[in-house]
Protein backbone atom coordinates (compact mmCIF):
# COMPACT_ATOMS: atom_id res chain seq x y z
CA UNK A 1 0.00 0.00 0.00
CA UNK A 2 3.04 2.07 0.15
CA UNK A 3 3.79 2.23 -4.07
CA UNK A 4 1.24 4.86 -4.81
CA UNK A 5 2.78 7.49 -2.46
CA UNK A 6 3.44 11.03 -4.00
CA UNK A 7 7.11 11.94 -4.67
CA UNK A 8 8.80 13.04 -1.49
CA UNK A 9 6.22 11.14 1.06
CA UNK A 10 7.83 8.73 2.83
CA UNK A 11 6.42 4.91 2.00
CA UNK A 12 5.09 3.26 4.93
CA UNK A 13 6.03 -0.56 5.42
CA UNK A 14 2.90 -3.06 4.41
CA UNK A 15 3.79 -4.82 8.04
CA UNK A 16 2.66 -1.59 10.00
CA UNK A 17 -0.48 -1.34 7.88
CA UNK A 18 -1.61 -4.69 9.01
CA UNK A 19 -0.35 -4.74 12.37
CA UNK A 20 -2.50 -1.47 12.82
CA UNK A 21 -5.67 -3.32 11.12
CA UNK A 22 -5.38 -6.35 13.30
CA UNK A 23 -6.52 -4.34 16.30
CA UNK A 24 -9.75 -2.93 13.89
CA UNK A 25 -10.01 -7.11 13.89
CA UNK A 26 -9.63 -7.94 17.86
CA UNK A 27 -11.59 -4.48 18.52
CA UNK A 28 -14.77 -6.74 17.05
CA UNK A 29 -14.27 -9.25 20.62
CA UNK A 30 -15.93 -6.02 22.27
CA UNK A 31 -18.39 -4.20 19.65
CA UNK A 32 -19.60 -7.51 18.72
CA UNK A 33 -19.80 -9.95 21.64
CA UNK A 34 -19.58 -7.79 24.34
CA UNK A 35 -21.62 -4.82 23.57
CA UNK A 36 -23.97 -6.13 21.01
CA UNK A 37 -24.60 -9.48 20.37
CA UNK A 38 -23.75 -11.72 23.55
CA UNK A 39 -23.08 -10.40 26.94
CA UNK A 40 -25.13 -7.25 26.78
CA UNK A 41 -28.07 -9.55 25.69
CA UNK A 42 -27.08 -11.88 28.71
CA UNK A 43 -27.06 -8.84 30.99
CA UNK A 44 -30.61 -7.75 30.53
CA UNK A 45 -32.36 -11.55 29.06
CA UNK A 46 -30.88 -13.42 32.35
CA UNK A 47 -29.14 -11.74 34.72
CA UNK A 48 -32.00 -9.04 35.22
CA UNK A 49 -34.39 -11.04 34.22
CA UNK A 50 -35.75 -10.54 37.90
CA UNK A 51 -34.82 -7.57 39.23
CA UNK A 52 -37.34 -6.04 41.37
CA UNK A 53 -38.73 -2.61 41.38
CA UNK A 54 -40.31 -0.40 38.71
CA UNK A 55 -37.27 0.38 36.33
CA UNK A 56 -36.39 -2.75 33.92
CA UNK A 57 -32.65 -4.27 33.47
CA UNK A 58 -32.99 -2.77 29.69
CA UNK A 59 -33.50 1.18 31.00
CA UNK A 60 -30.59 0.30 33.40
CA UNK A 61 -28.85 -0.63 30.84
CA UNK A 62 -29.65 2.37 28.75
CA UNK A 63 -28.84 5.19 31.73
CA UNK A 64 -25.35 3.25 31.67
CA UNK A 65 -24.30 3.56 28.31
CA UNK A 66 -26.15 7.27 28.35
CA UNK A 67 -23.95 8.17 31.17
CA UNK A 68 -20.76 6.99 29.33
CA UNK A 69 -21.30 8.48 26.12
CA UNK A 70 -21.54 12.02 28.43
CA UNK A 71 -18.23 11.71 29.31
CA UNK A 72 -16.80 10.22 26.60
CA UNK A 73 -18.15 13.38 24.89
CA UNK A 74 -16.24 15.46 27.31
CA UNK A 75 -13.15 13.51 27.92
CA UNK A 76 -12.21 12.61 24.35
CA UNK A 77 -10.96 15.85 22.55
CA UNK A 78 -9.07 17.02 25.32
CA UNK A 79 -7.52 13.51 26.30
CA UNK A 80 -6.46 12.86 22.36
CA UNK A 81 -4.81 16.38 22.77
CA UNK A 82 -2.81 15.89 25.32
CA UNK A 83 -1.31 12.49 23.62
CA UNK A 84 -1.41 14.34 20.91
CA UNK A 85 0.91 17.15 22.35
CA UNK A 86 3.11 14.44 24.65
CA UNK A 87 3.84 12.31 21.36
CA UNK A 88 1.83 9.26 23.14
CA UNK A 89 -0.35 8.56 20.91
CA UNK A 90 0.12 4.86 20.79
CA UNK A 91 0.84 4.74 24.80
CA UNK A 92 -2.82 6.27 25.07
CA UNK A 93 -3.80 3.21 22.68
CA UNK A 94 -1.89 0.61 24.55
CA UNK A 95 -3.35 2.16 27.92
CA UNK A 96 -7.10 2.46 27.01
CA UNK A 97 -7.16 -0.93 25.01
CA UNK A 98 -5.67 -2.48 28.58
CA UNK A 99 -8.19 -0.29 30.67
CA UNK A 100 -11.40 -2.33 28.26
CA UNK A 101 -9.48 -5.78 28.04
CA UNK A 102 -9.52 -5.58 31.91
CA UNK A 103 -13.10 -4.79 32.23
CA UNK A 104 -14.12 -7.07 29.55
CA UNK A 105 -12.43 -10.11 31.89
CA UNK A 106 -14.16 -8.90 34.81
CA UNK A 107 -17.31 -9.61 32.93
CA UNK A 108 -16.63 -13.17 33.87
CA UNK A 109 -17.42 -12.13 37.65
CA UNK A 110 -21.24 -11.10 36.62
CA UNK A 111 -23.31 -14.65 37.83
CA UNK A 112 -26.83 -15.06 36.64
CA UNK A 113 -28.25 -12.88 39.36
CA UNK A 114 -30.04 -9.58 39.64
CA UNK A 115 -27.57 -9.10 42.79
CA UNK A 116 -24.77 -9.24 39.72
CA UNK A 117 -26.27 -6.95 37.58
CA UNK A 118 -24.60 -3.19 38.91
CA UNK A 119 -21.59 -5.18 38.83
CA UNK A 120 -22.09 -5.58 35.63
CA UNK A 121 -23.35 -2.24 34.37
CA UNK A 122 -20.56 -0.43 35.88
CA UNK A 123 -18.31 -2.82 34.30
CA UNK A 124 -20.06 -2.30 30.62
CA UNK A 125 -19.76 1.25 31.36
CA UNK A 126 -16.70 1.56 31.99
CA UNK A 127 -15.73 -0.45 29.30
CA UNK A 128 -17.29 2.07 26.52
CA UNK A 129 -15.44 4.88 27.81
CA UNK A 130 -11.99 3.11 27.65
CA UNK A 131 -12.94 1.58 24.32
CA UNK A 132 -13.89 4.89 23.22
CA UNK A 133 -11.28 6.58 24.35
CA UNK A 134 -8.57 3.81 22.49
CA UNK A 135 -10.73 4.13 19.27
CA UNK A 136 -9.68 7.72 19.18
CA UNK A 137 -5.96 7.53 19.29
CA UNK A 138 -6.04 4.65 17.11
CA UNK A 139 -8.29 7.06 14.49
CA UNK A 140 -5.31 9.05 14.42
CA UNK A 141 -2.41 6.23 13.77
CA UNK A 142 -4.50 6.34 10.47
CA UNK A 143 -2.41 9.10 9.12
CA UNK A 144 0.91 7.45 10.89
CA UNK A 145 0.28 4.24 8.45
CA UNK A 146 -0.92 5.65 5.36
CA UNK A 147 0.42 8.09 2.77
CA UNK A 148 -2.13 10.73 1.01
CA UNK A 149 -2.44 8.45 -1.63
CA UNK A 150 -3.27 4.92 0.59
CA UNK A 151 -5.29 6.44 2.86
CA UNK A 152 -8.59 5.90 1.70
CA UNK A 153 -7.20 2.38 1.19
CA UNK A 154 -5.80 1.80 4.24
CA UNK A 155 -8.88 3.01 6.59
CA UNK A 156 -11.30 0.65 4.16
CA UNK A 157 -9.03 -2.01 4.91
CA UNK A 158 -9.09 -1.35 8.81
CA UNK A 159 -12.91 -1.41 8.90
CA UNK A 160 -13.10 -4.28 6.53
CA UNK A 161 -10.78 -6.09 9.04
CA UNK A 162 -13.09 -4.97 12.12
CA UNK A 163 -15.97 -6.43 10.51
CA UNK A 164 -14.86 -9.66 9.66
CA UNK A 165 -12.79 -9.97 12.67
CA UNK A 166 -16.69 -9.75 14.58
CA UNK A 167 -17.85 -12.80 12.07
CA UNK A 168 -15.21 -14.98 12.99
CA UNK A 169 -15.52 -14.39 16.53
CA UNK A 170 -19.49 -14.61 16.69
CA UNK A 171 -19.02 -18.07 15.05
CA UNK A 172 -16.61 -19.43 17.24
CA UNK A 173 -18.26 -18.27 20.59
CA UNK A 174 -21.55 -19.33 19.00
CA UNK A 175 -20.82 -22.77 17.75
CA UNK A 176 -18.24 -23.31 20.84
CA UNK A 177 -19.84 -22.08 23.71
CA UNK A 178 -23.71 -20.82 23.46
CA UNK A 179 -25.21 -22.68 20.87
CA UNK A 180 -27.51 -25.60 22.19
CA UNK A 181 -26.55 -24.87 25.32
CA UNK A 182 -23.08 -24.73 26.08
CA UNK A 183 -21.92 -25.35 22.28
CA UNK A 184 -19.88 -28.40 20.70
CA UNK A 185 -17.36 -27.88 24.07
CA UNK A 186 -20.11 -28.57 26.04
CA UNK A 187 -19.53 -25.52 28.41
CA UNK A 188 -21.38 -25.48 31.78
CA UNK A 189 -24.53 -23.27 31.49
CA UNK A 190 -25.01 -22.42 35.06
CA UNK A 191 -24.84 -18.89 36.56
CA UNK A 192 -24.62 -18.06 33.21
CA UNK A 193 -20.87 -19.80 33.18
CA UNK A 194 -20.87 -20.31 28.98
CA UNK A 195 -21.90 -16.80 29.16
CA UNK A 196 -18.87 -15.59 31.48
CA UNK A 197 -16.22 -17.82 29.95
CA UNK A 198 -17.15 -15.89 26.32
CA UNK A 199 -15.94 -12.44 28.09
CA UNK A 200 -12.51 -14.02 29.03
CA UNK A 201 -12.15 -15.49 25.68
CA UNK A 202 -13.28 -11.93 24.18
CA UNK A 203 -10.64 -10.47 26.39
CA UNK A 204 -7.94 -12.58 25.04
CA UNK A 205 -8.63 -12.39 21.32
CA UNK A 206 -8.58 -7.99 21.92
CA UNK A 207 -5.49 -8.62 23.79
CA UNK A 208 -3.76 -11.23 21.12
CA UNK A 209 -4.84 -8.94 18.27
CA UNK A 210 -4.32 -5.61 19.75
CA UNK A 211 0.12 -6.44 20.54
CA UNK A 212 0.99 -6.06 16.91
CA UNK A 213 0.18 -2.75 16.17
CA UNK A 214 1.61 -1.44 19.56
CA UNK A 215 5.15 -3.51 18.99
CA UNK A 216 5.23 -2.48 15.02
CA UNK A 217 3.89 1.23 14.20
CA UNK A 218 6.14 3.65 15.49
CA UNK A 219 5.35 6.30 18.17
CA UNK A 220 3.97 10.10 16.92
CA UNK A 221 7.06 12.35 17.58
CA UNK A 222 6.04 14.85 20.22
CA UNK A 223 4.77 18.51 18.78
CA UNK A 224 3.59 20.53 21.71
CA UNK A 225 5.68 19.20 25.29
CA UNK A 226 4.70 22.56 27.31
CA UNK A 227 1.01 21.81 26.03
CA UNK A 228 1.10 18.37 27.46
CA UNK A 229 1.81 19.44 30.67
CA UNK A 230 -0.88 21.68 31.41
CA UNK A 231 -3.82 21.08 33.79
CA UNK A 232 -7.36 19.56 33.16
CA UNK A 233 -8.86 23.01 32.91
CA UNK A 234 -6.14 24.59 31.19
CA UNK A 235 -6.25 21.81 28.03
CA UNK A 236 -10.36 22.74 28.02
CA UNK A 237 -9.46 26.33 27.47
CA UNK A 238 -6.76 26.08 24.90
CA UNK A 239 -8.94 23.42 22.95
CA UNK A 240 -12.13 25.81 22.58
CA UNK A 241 -9.16 28.76 22.15
CA UNK A 242 -8.20 26.19 18.98
CA UNK A 243 -11.61 25.81 17.85
CA UNK A 244 -12.18 29.27 17.09
CA UNK A 245 -8.99 29.28 15.70
CA UNK A 246 -10.23 26.49 13.59
CA UNK A 247 -13.54 28.01 12.68
CA UNK A 248 -11.42 31.32 11.14
CA UNK A 249 -8.71 29.28 9.43
CA UNK A 250 -11.21 26.10 8.57
CA UNK A 251 -14.59 26.31 9.23
CA UNK A 252 -15.49 23.75 6.54
CA UNK A 253 -13.83 21.06 8.84
CA UNK A 254 -16.23 21.91 11.78
CA UNK A 255 -19.10 21.74 9.06
CA UNK A 256 -17.88 18.09 8.27
CA UNK A 257 -17.87 17.01 12.01
CA UNK A 258 -21.40 18.45 12.67
CA UNK A 259 -23.24 16.89 9.29
CA UNK A 260 -20.66 13.46 10.03
CA UNK A 261 -22.89 13.22 13.85
CA UNK A 262 -26.20 13.43 11.90
CA UNK A 263 -25.26 10.46 9.17
CA UNK A 264 -23.16 8.50 11.17
CA UNK A 265 -26.08 8.37 13.93
CA UNK A 266 -28.37 6.95 10.90
CA UNK A 267 -25.41 4.24 9.91
CA UNK A 268 -25.65 3.56 13.64
CA UNK A 269 -29.34 3.14 13.80
CA UNK A 270 -28.68 0.63 10.63
CA UNK A 271 -27.17 -2.20 12.51
CA UNK A 272 -28.84 -1.09 15.55
CA UNK A 273 -32.71 -2.05 14.67
CA UNK A 274 -31.73 -4.06 12.01
CA UNK A 275 -32.53 -7.09 13.98
CA UNK A 276 -35.33 -6.10 15.68
CA UNK A 277 -37.13 -5.03 11.89
CA UNK A 278 -36.07 -7.88 10.60
CA UNK A 279 -38.03 -10.21 12.72
CA UNK A 280 -41.03 -7.79 13.20
CA UNK A 281 -41.52 -6.59 9.99
CA UNK A 282 -40.15 -8.73 7.27
CA UNK A 283 -40.59 -12.35 9.16
CA UNK A 284 -37.20 -13.32 9.42
CA UNK A 285 -36.75 -16.36 12.02
CA UNK A 286 -35.06 -15.98 15.31
CA UNK A 287 -32.55 -18.32 14.32
CA UNK A 288 -31.87 -16.76 10.64
CA UNK A 289 -31.26 -13.58 11.77
CA UNK A 290 -27.66 -14.23 13.50
CA UNK A 291 -27.06 -16.04 9.90
CA UNK A 292 -28.24 -12.61 8.21
CA UNK A 293 -25.81 -10.89 10.42
CA UNK A 294 -22.80 -12.40 9.39
CA UNK A 295 -23.82 -12.17 5.69
CA UNK A 296 -24.25 -8.56 6.34
CA UNK A 297 -21.52 -7.88 8.02
CA UNK A 298 -19.84 -10.05 5.17
CA UNK A 299 -20.88 -7.15 2.46
CA UNK A 300 -20.28 -4.16 4.55
CA UNK A 301 -16.52 -5.37 4.61
CA UNK A 302 -16.60 -5.86 0.84
CA UNK A 303 -18.18 -2.61 0.27
CA UNK A 304 -15.57 -1.01 3.10
CA UNK A 305 -12.87 -2.94 0.84
CA UNK A 306 -13.54 -1.77 -2.40
CA UNK A 307 -14.15 1.95 -1.87
CA UNK A 308 -11.11 2.21 -0.36
CA UNK A 309 -9.88 2.66 -3.68
CA UNK A 310 -12.15 4.74 -5.12
CA UNK A 311 -11.89 6.75 -2.12
CA UNK A 312 -8.12 7.35 -3.33
CA UNK A 313 -9.44 8.10 -6.91
CA UNK A 314 -12.05 10.52 -6.95
CA UNK A 315 -12.15 11.88 -3.07
CA UNK A 316 -14.25 10.98 0.05
CA UNK A 317 -16.98 12.55 -0.06
CA UNK A 318 -18.30 11.25 -3.15
CA UNK A 319 -18.06 7.95 -1.80
CA UNK A 320 -20.00 9.48 0.79
CA UNK A 321 -22.37 11.08 -0.47
CA UNK A 322 -22.85 7.85 -2.91
CA UNK A 323 -23.36 5.88 -0.61
CA UNK A 324 -26.13 7.53 1.44
CA UNK A 325 -27.90 8.27 -1.30
CA UNK A 326 -27.32 4.26 -2.31
CA UNK A 327 -28.98 4.09 1.17
CA UNK A 328 -31.74 5.75 0.63
CA UNK A 329 -32.63 4.42 -2.42
CA UNK A 330 -32.31 1.03 -1.06
CA UNK A 331 -34.25 2.38 1.81
CA UNK A 332 -36.99 3.61 -0.06
CA UNK A 333 -37.73 0.16 -1.22
CA UNK A 334 -37.93 -1.14 1.84
CA UNK A 335 -40.80 0.60 2.56
CA UNK A 336 -42.48 -0.97 0.56
CA UNK A 337 -41.10 -4.47 0.55
CA UNK A 338 -42.45 -7.44 2.28
CA UNK A 339 -41.08 -10.91 3.43
CA UNK A 340 -37.73 -12.63 4.29
CA UNK A 341 -36.75 -12.76 0.71
CA UNK A 342 -37.27 -9.02 -0.34
CA UNK A 343 -34.93 -8.33 2.99
CA UNK A 344 -32.40 -10.63 2.46
CA UNK A 345 -31.82 -8.82 -0.73
CA UNK A 346 -32.65 -5.15 -0.16
CA UNK A 347 -31.33 -5.52 3.58
CA UNK A 348 -27.99 -6.67 2.39
CA UNK A 349 -27.81 -4.01 -0.43
CA UNK A 350 -28.41 -1.20 2.15
CA UNK A 351 -25.06 -2.96 4.34
CA UNK A 352 -23.41 -2.94 0.95
CA UNK A 353 -23.48 1.36 1.89
CA UNK A 354 -22.63 1.31 5.08
CA UNK A 355 -18.70 0.27 5.05
CA UNK A 356 -18.08 2.93 2.48
CA UNK A 357 -20.08 5.48 4.50
CA UNK A 358 -18.26 4.50 8.04
CA UNK A 359 -14.70 4.16 6.09
CA UNK A 360 -14.36 7.46 4.11
CA UNK A 361 -15.87 9.15 7.01
CA UNK A 362 -12.47 8.56 8.85
CA UNK A 363 -10.98 9.70 5.75
CA UNK A 364 -12.24 12.87 5.31
CA UNK A 365 -11.38 13.74 8.50
CA UNK A 366 -7.62 12.58 8.30
CA UNK A 367 -7.19 14.34 5.25
CA UNK A 368 -8.40 17.40 6.95
CA UNK A 369 -6.18 17.25 10.19
CA UNK A 370 -3.19 19.18 10.37
CA UNK A 371 -0.37 17.31 11.03
CA UNK A 372 -0.04 16.26 14.87
CA UNK A 373 -3.46 17.25 15.25
CA UNK A 374 -5.11 14.16 14.49
CA UNK A 375 -6.06 13.03 17.79
CA UNK A 376 -7.46 16.26 18.91
CA UNK A 377 -10.01 16.18 15.92
CA UNK A 378 -10.70 12.85 16.39
CA UNK A 379 -11.69 13.57 19.75
CA UNK A 380 -13.93 15.92 18.65
CA UNK A 381 -15.29 13.18 15.89
CA UNK A 382 -16.33 11.26 19.00
CA UNK A 383 -18.06 14.04 20.83
CA UNK A 384 -20.11 15.00 18.26
CA UNK A 385 -21.06 11.72 17.31
CA UNK A 386 -22.02 11.11 20.72
CA UNK A 387 -24.19 14.53 21.06
CA UNK A 388 -26.23 13.42 18.29
CA UNK A 389 -26.53 9.81 18.94
CA UNK A 390 -30.27 10.59 20.46
CA UNK A 391 -31.64 11.18 16.97
CA UNK A 392 -32.16 8.12 15.24
CA UNK A 393 -33.43 6.09 17.85
CA UNK A 394 -36.19 8.96 18.88
CA UNK A 395 -37.31 9.17 15.32
CA UNK A 396 -37.41 5.53 15.16
CA UNK A 397 -39.91 5.84 18.46
CA UNK A 398 -41.78 8.44 17.36
CA UNK A 399 -42.44 7.28 13.86
CA UNK A 400 -43.92 3.96 15.14
CA UNK A 401 -45.66 5.73 17.31
CA UNK A 402 -47.13 8.15 15.08
CA UNK A 403 -47.92 5.61 12.47
CA UNK A 404 -48.48 2.42 14.86
CA UNK A 405 -46.35 0.18 12.94
CA UNK A 406 -42.52 -1.06 13.07
CA UNK A 407 -42.36 -1.06 9.53
CA UNK A 408 -43.12 3.23 9.96
CA UNK A 409 -39.58 3.21 12.24
CA UNK A 410 -37.34 2.77 9.04
CA UNK A 411 -38.75 6.53 8.08
CA UNK A 412 -36.94 7.91 11.15
CA UNK A 413 -33.56 6.53 9.91
CA UNK A 414 -33.99 7.47 6.53
CA UNK A 415 -34.99 11.16 7.53
CA UNK A 416 -31.69 11.17 9.88
CA UNK A 417 -29.62 10.02 6.69
CA UNK A 418 -31.18 12.41 4.20
CA UNK A 419 -30.62 15.62 6.39
CA UNK A 420 -26.93 14.40 6.85
CA UNK A 421 -26.54 14.13 3.44
CA UNK A 422 -28.14 17.65 2.94
CA UNK A 423 -25.89 18.63 5.63
CA UNK A 424 -22.90 17.55 3.67
CA UNK A 425 -22.96 18.62 0.45
CA UNK A 426 -22.12 22.32 0.87
CA UNK A 427 -19.00 21.25 2.78
CA UNK A 428 -15.92 21.46 0.63
CA UNK A 429 -13.95 18.18 0.21
CA UNK A 430 -10.61 17.93 1.75
CA UNK A 431 -7.62 18.57 -0.96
Amino acid sequence: MSTDAPVGTPPVARGQVLAWGLWDWGSAAYNAVILTFVFSVYLTDSVGADLPGPVSANSWLGYSIGASGLLIALMAPVIARRADAAGRRKRAVAVWTALTIATMAGLFLVEDDYTFLALGLVLLGLGSIFFELASVSYNAVLTQVSTPATVGRVSGFGWAMGYLGGIVLLLVVYVGFIAGGGGVLGIPTENGFHIRLVALVAAAWFLVFAIPMLLVVPEVPATRGAEARLGILASYRALFADLRALYRESPHTLYFLGASALYRDGLAAVFTFGAVLAVTVYGIADDDVLVFGVAANVVAAAGALAAGWVDDRVGPKAVIVGSLAGMLGVGVVLLVVSGPAMFWVFGLALCLFVGPAQSSSRTFLARLAPPGREGELFGLYATTGRAASFLAPTLVGLFTYLFASDRAGILGILLVLAIGLVALLPVRRPA
